[in-house]
């Protein structure tokens, strides 16, 4: 029988040391086909990526989203952040998450998959949600990603709210947009190695 484990609460994650994040340097934003071929070229050597993506906010009911505006990929020692207005730049993204043979790893990816099928008409391969494999080792509510940092570092992971609901459609990112988005990932991998999944 497997035994239950208690999911850290905010107010014990707010009591740890801050999660050692990406800066800038391990930070590539990819806007144009060139980009995307050379990122392309540095991915495909991992076996696993921490995925996430990242949508223009809606505002009113019903209010359709037109994401995913950024698709984010890492490495545990680097991050690429596509974002999809340039064509040949989205064509590159969509068939890196159909690569069979490497695992797609991150938190809440049901939404990040439906957007993906429907503005990409790509289906993500060996794509992994997280929170399942905490849930099969006995964590009964869903992680998320700060739970899920806490847990296996000991540390707190900081997300900025202000970033999470900036417009992610613009043409140019500010540099909190690319930490931000970059640093989702980025905690996927390292969550998904600490876990010994990579093996």
């Amino acid at each position: 029988m497997t035994a239950h484990h208690a999911t850290p609460d905010k107010e014990q994650i707010a009591l740890l040391e801050p999660f050692e994040r990406l800066g800038l340097d391990r930070i590539q934003l990819v806007v144009t086909a060139s980009q995307a071929h050379d990122a392309w070229s540095e991915l495909a050597q991992a076996r696993a990526w921490g995925f996430d993506t990242e949508s223009k906010p809606t505002f009113f009911k019903d209010q359709l989203s037109e994401g995913p505006h950024v698709v984010q990929l890492s490495t545990p020692d680097k991050a690429w952040v596509f974002q999809l207005h340039d064509l040949e730049c989205r064509a590159a993204v969509a068939s890196l998450l159909a690569l069979p043979g490497v695992v797609k790893a991150g938190f809440g990816l049901g939404d990040d998959r439906k957007r993906i099928v429907s503005k990409l008409g790509v289906e993500p391969a060996d794509v992994l949600e997280l929170n399942m494999i905490f849930r099969e080792r006995g964590y009964r509510k869903d992680m998320g990603v700060k739970a899920a940092v806490a847990v296996l570092f000991n540390r707190r992971f900081i997300k900025s709210r202000k970033a999470t609901t900036s417009n992610w459609a613009n043409a140019r990112l500010t540099e909190a947009q690319l930490i931000y988005a970059a640093n989702d990932a980025y905690a996927a991998a390292r969550v998904f190695h600490a876990l010994g999944l990579a093996a």
